[in-house]
């Protein structure tokens, strides 16, 4: 080791203190090196192996440090790409929607003629599909005209853009019925919202969200009860002429409806008619 310096200016006694500071700080790096990355020197092969593993194990957090790692250190090739669509899928399962969203747009950027953009639209689509389901778990303590159904439309967009683009993709069957189920989602929180404004006696907004919903999603089941709505609205209001139209508009539609004889009351909530 070599000696240390000497401080000729300085008294004996600091001159002391500096070694022995020295001599510790020696030590510790000694006694506590940095800690060593284990996979230093794998090669990308070895790095996307160790990632399907962790994948099969669960183990989400350690797979996603594999495929950074990877793209990071391999950011060309095959390998970097299947890294950027994984990664996508991996932050999803390790509970970061915001991260598996960008990364999932980040790949579509990079490589728009990659044989893979349907997965990675279906899979933005599943993302907010269950951010969506996500909240409705928790409806009962919520006020849900407050709720915004961004993360539905969204996954709405993504399944639609998915069957516009790639008809014959292998996740476009399932793309349609999620979204057939978001249509009437969608339909229901508006049909909900108007029937909240309609207990309050605000029936000028009842009919306004009725009206929405009628004419934004016209083939959802929810349809029923939001054209009744209308008609009860405009009584209220006492718009006779346009309480007629939806009246007659409504019989034809629904001629043994239920809310005919039952009205707005419900014994169970809305959200698990979905």
């Amino acid at each position: 080791m070599r000696s240390l310096p000497a401080f000729p200016g300085f008294p004996a006694c600091l001159r002391s203190l500096l070694a022995v500071v020295a001599l510790v700080t020696l030590a510790a790096c000694g006694s506590n090196p940095k800690e060593q990355d284990e996979t230093a020197g794998w090669s990308a092969n070895r790095l996307y192996a160790a990632a399907k593993e962790a994948q099969g194990e669960g183990s989400w957090e350690t797979a996603v440090k594999m495929l950074e790692k990877l793209e990071a250190r391999y950011p060309y090739g095959r390998f970097a790409q299947q890294a950027q669509l994984e990664l996508a899928y991996v932050y999803w399962k390790s509970n970061e929607p915001g991260s598996a969203l960008a990364a999932a747009d980040r790949f579509i950027k990079l490589h728009p003629n990659h044989p893979a953009v349907d997965y990675a639209l279906y899979l933005k689509g599943l993302v907010n599909f269950n951010e969506d389901l996500g909240l409705v778990g928790h409806l009962s303590n919520q006020d849900l005209t407050e709720r915004d159904p961004k993360a539905a439309r969204e996954a709405f967009e993504s399944f639609k853009e998915l069957v516009n683009r790639f008809p014959n993709s292998k996740y476009a069957p399932d793309s349609i019925k999620r979204m057939n189920y978001l249509v009437n989602a969608l339909a229901s929180l508006e049909v909900h919202v108007a029937r909240y404004y309609m207990k309050r006696g605000a029936y000028i907004a009842a009919a306004n969200r009725a009206q929405v919903a009628v004419e934004t999603y016209a083939q959802a089941p929810a349809i029923e009860e939001a054209m009744y709505i209308l008609v009860l609205a405009y009584d209220k209001l006492g718009m006779t002429e346009l309480r007629d139209d939806a009246d007659r508009v409504f019989k034809k539609n629904f001629p043994n409806s239920r809310f005919v004889t039952d009205g707005l009351e419900r014994k169970t909530p809305w959200w698990q008619l979905w």
